[in-house]
């Protein structure tokens, strides 16, 4: 059971964030998340020599530096007494020790067989909502998740990486692309463009040529599919979206601006001081949405810089050594690339239960690994 754990206790976790998107699962994806929370610590206290020599291995030494500056802003700007900060250094830090020991201990499952167990996993989440909700193209399109652009997000990695996968494509693998293309556009969210028009470069190369036909291929889908064929808006061409990731930013700064130095705790990420808000913007200020801006709120600017900035060391190390490769490491590079990009517009990085942020973790570790791997392993 233990060994069984250690294997797939990242799939679990990233499968199980799914259903804490999803309004009538969340509460037994709660569930299961204290329970695996739990179980973990456990097996982490009980097997302190095996688990020394993983959480310790220099390809995952990133993830304990974290840690331990996790542990030491604990200790300089909290007290015990700080329960909320409690529940997150901990989180945080099983988090980073259920993915280090799955890639550890399953190395090849994450090399060769993940990917299509994920894009499966969503395929059927995308076809049961079309089940529910089969009205595609009123509004912005959620399926069964709770949040358009969470929804989006979901779906537009499942199709990069199946677009990235293969070579050789069966009809059902067609069927797959097509359905989760048109899902992701029908979400309205801007950051499916962001996501196909980077997958298609890095599928292709960045010659002028595919430049020129990827725009050309955008355009035309966002002609077909941007329109509300109820109400003739144009979802990609609205401003109030757009106004209001402004604000949030804005005022995220205004927030920063007040704890430059010591932020505002590890349990207020993706945070905007609410007492800086007008009343008549309460209702649309309701978080940073940009990850690099909630780091820096939730640490202050000493400890954020130094987190960001490991974060963007082992991001370009891994650019550095994988980008020529045309395997399973160019679909990991495409989901920390993407991540890093759409960081921008949404406060990714920082939560413990996000799919995308997850899957953004779990990708660096595993580039590491596999980097580590080819350099020190026969």
């Amino acid at each position: 059971m233990i060994e069984w754990l250690f294997k797939y206790g990242a799939v679990i976790f990233l499968f199980n964030s799914i259903l804490l998107s999803i309004e009538s699962t969340y509460f037994i994806g709660n569930q299961i998340f204290l329970a695996l929370m739990g179980i973990f610590l456990f097996v982490l206290l009980i097997n302190p020599k095996q688990i020394k020599t993983i959480l310790f291995h220099k390809a995952f030494s990133f993830l304990l530096i974290i840690n331990l500056l996790n542990l030491l802003y604990f200790f300089l700007f909290h007290s015990i007494s700080d329960y909320d900060a409690i529940k997150y250094l901990m989180a945080r830090g099983v988090q980073f020790s259920i993915i280090s020991t799955s890639i550890y201990f399953n190395y090849e499952y994450y090399k060769n067989k993940f990917f299509d167990h994920l894009v499966y996993v969503v395929f059927g989440i995308v076809v049961f909502g079309l089940v529910i909700n089969p009205d595609l193209f009123s509004a912005r399109y959620s399926g069964i998740i709770w949040n358009p652009n969470m929804f989006s997000s979901l779906v537009v990695i499942a199709f990069s990486i199946h677009f990235l996968k293969y070579e050789k494509r069966t009809s059902f693998d067609y069927i797959i692309l097509f359905t989760l293309l048109i899902a992701a556009l029908a979400s309205g969210s801007r950051g499916s463009l962001v996501a196909i028009i980077l997958v298609f470069f890095l599928k292709y190369g960045f010659t002028l040529r595919n430049m020129i036909y990827g725009f050309i291929g955008l355009g035309l889908s966002l002609f077909v599919l941007s329109i509300n064929l109820e109400t003739s808006v144009n979802r990609f061409a609205e401003q109030s979206m757009f106004n209001d990731r402004v604000l949030q930013f804005e005022y995220a700064y205004l927030s920063l601006k007040e704890k430059l130095i010591t932020g505002y705790g590890l349990d207020k990420y993706a945070y905007i001081d609410n007492s800086l808000v007008p009343t008549y913007l309460k209702d649309k200020i309701i978080g940073a949405h940009n990850g690099y801006l909630s780091i820096i709120t939730q640490y202050g600017i000493i400890f954020g810089s130094v987190i960001l900035f490991l974060i963007f060391r082992k991001s370009f190390l891994s650019y550095s050594y994988f980008k020529n490769r045309h395997s399973f490491e160019r679909v990991y590079l495409f989901i920390v690339i993407y991540t890093l990009i759409a960081s921008i517009y949404e406060s990714l990085l920082t939560g413990i239960n996000e799919f995308h942020t997850i899957l953004f973790w779990f990708s660096l570790a595993l580039l590491s690994y596999s980097k580590f791997k080819e350099e020190y392993e026969v």
